[in-house]
């Protein structure tokens, strides 16, 4: 065959790789194969806890740690906590790291606008959490079907004892000028407690901003610059309301019980802060 008849070969075309594909693949790698799970929580304990205490352990105040030292979970554990910085889970569960001996596997349910949408929110999940920032919350009500697996996934894990998953029943931050004034409650908690019937560990935090290199300079000013106080509270009683009926009215109420509880722990944080 002659040069000027070589056959054409078609061209290729790659699509481009988004990073939501990336970090779908990735998170679930890491958090649905018990290996890695393994992993992940092996560099919480040596790398995570540590820095987090490096960053502002002399700085943290537990309190009400008696009602979760002693915790024998017979099934997952649901810690809903206030939501102020974007580092309050993290502080949180150092505090059961060091202190507590149940703790074996975590989740942090995210929205999945930056963490799993762009480049930079991908590379902090890893940096900072070991990709736990699992399963996503899609916004856009087309992705309704996604997030019903979301939930079945966490109702899953929530099955088993030593599973922690990390949650914020008013779906995001308050940026409001008064800490202690919450953010109504979102039926999405509620319909995972209905679901999966976990134990549900209230806790409140307060003191801790978003601006990491001030937290890192007060940690370590002479004292300490303003504490970090943590409340937990006793697992909710959500007596006959799980009983009703599944919908988004019995939602809303499963997890206003869960924001009173909460609530209840910010007066008492209030106190603390007076006080010391």
């Amino acid at each position: 065959m002659g040069e000027g008849c070589r056959p054409r070969l078609p061209r290729v075309k790659f699509a481009p790789v988004s990073a939501e594909d990336v970090a779908l693949a990735v998170c679930r790698f890491v958090n649905e194969r018990p290996a890695a799970k393994q992993a992940q929580t092996l560099y919480h304990r040596v790398v995570g806890n540590r820095f987090v205490q490096a960053c502002i352990g002399r700085r943290l105040r537990a309190h009400g740690l008696e009602r979760v030292i002693d915790m024998h979970p017979d099934r997952g554990v649901l810690l809903c906590a206030n939501h102020r910085s974007f580092f309050d889970q993290y502080a949180i569960m150092s505090i059961l790291y060091s202190q507590a001996h149940w703790p074996r596997r975590v989740y942090f349910p995210v929205r999945s606008n930056y963490f799993y949408e762009e480049w930079s929110g991908l590379v902090v999940n890893g940096l900072i959490g070991g990709f736990v920032m699992y399963p996503p919350i899609y916004r856009d009500t087309t992705r309704a079907s996604e997030n019903k697996l979301s939930i079945e996934k966490l109702a899953e894990v929530l099955s088993e004892p030593g599973t922690v998953v990390g949650m914020h029943p008013e779906g995001t931050r308050g940026k409001g000028p008064d800490p202690y004034q919450l953010l109504p409650a979102q039926p999405g908690i509620g319909q995972i407690i209905m679901r999966a019937r976990p134990i549900v560990l209230p806790a409140f935090i307060h003191g801790l901003g978003n601006d990491m290199a001030q937290e890192i300079r007060d940690n370590y000013k002479r004292p300490p610059a303003s504490p970090i106080h943590v409340v937990f509270g006793d697992p909710v009683d959500f007596g006959a309301l799980l009983e009703g009926s599944p919908r988004p009215a019995q939602y809303k109420r499963v997890a206003d019980r869960v924001l009173a509880a909460v609530a209840a722990l910010g007066e008492q944080e209030r106190q603390l802060r007076v006080q010391s």
